[in-house]
């Protein structure tokens, strides 16, 4: 069965997103807040990763968003739109948290 590529690039996109997303709330929670001991010093390069990650994946979910939108498909449309709003939240969070 042959399947459409825009709907195979939002399900590969959907995954890809989801990884990356996975993968920065590790590196956060393993470096910020489940540490052995406090950094005196804040990682210049693990906040360096972590902001190449979020423009990577925000520049991801924002195509998933568009494309799928521009198509027609609901199920992805809603995906992708509640993983910006979850992406925001999550950058705000952080802010809040460590300000």
């Amino acid at each position: 069965m042959k399947r459409s590529p825009k709907i195979v690039f939002l399900f590969w996109n959907s995954v890809v997103s989801t990884i990356l997303y996975l993968w920065i709330i590790t590196i956060a929670l393993q470096t910020f807040i489940l540490p052995d001991e406090k950094p005196l010093n804040v990682p210049q390069d693990i906040v360096t990763l972590m902001f190449a990650l979020y423009g990577i994946l925000i520049f991801l979910t924002l195509s998933g968003l568009i494309v799928s939108t521009m198509i027609g498909n609901n199920r992805y449309s809603k995906f992708f739109g509640g993983f910006v709003m979850v992406i925001f939240a999550t950058i705000i969070a952080a802010k809040g948290i460590f300000g």
